[in-house]
C-alpha cells in the first residue's frame, strides 16, 4: 500500500486533496495527514475520512524537525504533497515573518527530513519515492491587463510577503532537485475555490456576507484579474503529476476562467438569487448596493492568468469545470453546511481537535 504523507492536509486544498484521493483510491492507499491546525486548519473539513483504517492525523509544525523526522522514521513514505504554508496576502503584510518560516523553513525542514530517509548511500534514491510541492502563480508577478500568461518559464517577480515566501520555497525545491537530484516537482496554480474554504477569501467571505446582508467589500476599483480553479481539477492535476510528470519539472496548473473581481461578486449574487428558494428571507438582503469599495492592498497584483498547456502536453490534464458549474456547486456545498460556516466564522472549529484528539 503506497502512502502519502500529505502538509497541510486540514486546509482548504489540502482537505480537497484528500478527499480526492480517497474516492480515488479508496482502501489502496493510506494518507497521513501533518497539520499544525493553525486558523485555517480545520478537522471538520475531514469528519467523514477520520474513522478510516488508512488515514492517520498528526498534529505538528512543519518547522518542528523531531516531529517530522519521527514520521519518516516510523512510516515507509512513498509520497509527500507539500500543501502546508500560510497563503492569506493581507496576513503577510500584517505578519511577514510567519510567512518566512513556514513557507521557506518548513519547507527546507520537510525536504531534508525526507532527502534522509529516502538517500541512499550511492546518492540515489529509494525507488518511486517522490516529493510534490504546491506552490502559487504569485510567484510570478503581474500581468498586463490587455494580454499575456503565466508560464513555467516566466521569471519570478513577487510582490508580497506572501509571494515572495513561495517564491523562495520554489527557488528551495528547484536548488534541491539540482543540488542533489531530489526526486521532486513543482506545481504553481491560480486562484482555488470550492467547498471548505476559509472565508477570509474573496468567494466563501461574498457568499457569507451576502446572505447575512454585511457589505460586500472591493479592493480598488475592482477590476484585478484572477484565473479560478475549481478545487477538485486541482487535486486531480496534482495525482497526475505525481504519477506521470518528469521528475524535476514545474507545470503550471490554470483554469481558463479568468474574472474580475467585480464580475466574481456580481456572478455571485445573480447565482444566490437564483438558487435560494423563492420564500427564503435571505432573498432580500443579497444586493448589489452592499458592494463597498475600499482602499486597495498593498503591492495588489493587477492581473493572473496561467497556460496550462505543458501539463495538457505532457500529462493530458486540462480544468473540466467552468466558473459557472464551479460556483454553483460551492454555493450548493455552503448551502447544505452552513453550520460548517457558522463554526468557521465563530471560531468554535477551533474545539475539534481537543474534542476529538485530546488524551488519544
Amino acid at each position: 500500500m503506497r502512502t502519502y504523507l500529505v502538509t497541510g492536509g486540514a486546509g482548504f486544498i489540502g482537505s480537497n486533496y484528500i478527499h480526492y484521493m480517497f474516492r480515488k483510491y479508496g482502501n489502496g492507499i493510506r494518507i497521513i495527514n501533518l497539520d499544525a491546525l493553525t486558523y485555517a486548519g480545520n478537522l471538520q473539513n475531514l469528519k467523514d475520512v477520520e474513522g478510516r483504517d488508512n488515514y492517520t492525523f498528526v498534529k505538528a509544525d512543519i518547522c518542528d524537525k523531531e516531529a517530522v523526522s519521527d514520521i519518516f522514521e516510523h512510516n515507509d513514505i512513498d509520497r509527500v504533497v507539500h500543501f502546508a504554508a500560510e497563503s492569506h496576502v493581507d496576513r503577510s503584510i500584517r505578519s511577514p515573518e510567519i510567512f518566512i518560516q513556514t513557507n521557506v523553513m518548513g519547507t527546507a525542514v520537510l525536504m531534508n527530513c525526507a532527502k534522509k530517509a529516502w538517500e541512499l548511500a550511492d546518492g540515489r534514491y529509494q525507488e518511486d519515492k517522490k516529493f510534490l510541492y504546491v506552490s502559487t502563480d504569485e510567484v510570478y508577478g503581474s500581468l498586463d491587463e490587455d494580454g499575456g500568461y503565466f508560464y513555467e518559464t516566466t521569471p519570478y517577480a513577487p510582490h508580497s510577503p506572501y509571494s515572495a515566501s513561495k517564491a523562495a520555497g520554489d527557488l528551495l525545491v528547484k536548488s534541491y532537485i539540482d543540488t542533489y537530484h531530489f526526486p521532486a516537482n513543482i506545481t504553481n496554480c491560480s486562484n482555488n475555490y470550492g467547498p471548505y474554504q476559509f472565508p477570509e477569501k474573496l468567494i466563501p467571505l461574498i457568499i457569507n456576507n451576502a446572505l447575512h446582508g454585511r457589505n460586500l467589500p472591493v479592493y480598488g476599483d475592482g477590476k484585478n484579474v484572477r484565473d479560478w480553479l475549481y478545487v477538485d481539477d486541482h487535486a486531480k492535476a496534482i495525482d497526475m503529476v505525481q504519477e506521470q510528470g518528469r521528475l524535476g519539472q514545474t507545470y503550471n496548473i490554470g483554469g481558463h476562467n479568468e474574472k474580475q473581481n467585480i464580475e466574481i461578486i456580481h456572478i455571485i449574487l445573480e447565482t444566490l438569487q437564483d438558487m435560494l428558494p423563492k420564500d427564503d428571507a435571505r432573498r432580500n438582503l443579497v444586493s448589489k448596493d452592499l458592494i463597498t469599495y475600499v482602499e486597495d492592498r498593498k503591492g495588489h497584483d493587477r492581473r493572473y492568468a496561467i497556460a496550462p498547456d505543458k501539463i495538457k502536453a505532457e500529462i493530458g490534464w486540462e480544468p473540466e469545470t467552468m466558473f459557472s458549474e464551479g460556483i454553483r456547486k460551492t454555493i450548493a456545498w455552503y448551502f447544505e453546511h452552513e453550520d460548517w460556516m457558522a463554526d468557521v466564522t465563530s471560531g468554535d472549529y477551533q474545539k475539534y481537535y481537543e474534542e476529538m484528539y485530546k488524551g488519544k
